[in-house]
């Protein structure tokens, strides 16, 4: 879909929707393609691919995962 820069400005809710539904919207200044945009994809899988995914998977000592990590994150009391 192409769309210029005052359709943007004035329309910008339909063309994000638009976007949201899967299309991409071309935006034109004086005639030319100045942008694009396009629907982000799902990302949420993206990531199970990862070495670190996992990674604790196969150790014995660790029962709670999510309490060791926390516990690292929350760093060392000094008084």
């Amino acid at each position: 879909m192409l769309a210029t820069s005052k359709d943007l400005r004035f329309h910008t809710k339909e063309l994000l929707d638009k976007a949201r539904m899967g299309e991409e919207v071309i935006i034109t200044y004086h005639g030319k393609a100045y942008a694009k945009i396009v629907p982000i994809a799902d990302n949420k899988n993206k990531n199970l691919d990862s070495d670190f995914c996992g990674m604790w998977k196969d150790r014995e000592d660790l029962d709670d995962v999510d309490g060791f990590v926390r516990q690292l994150r929350s760093g060392r009391d000094l008084c």
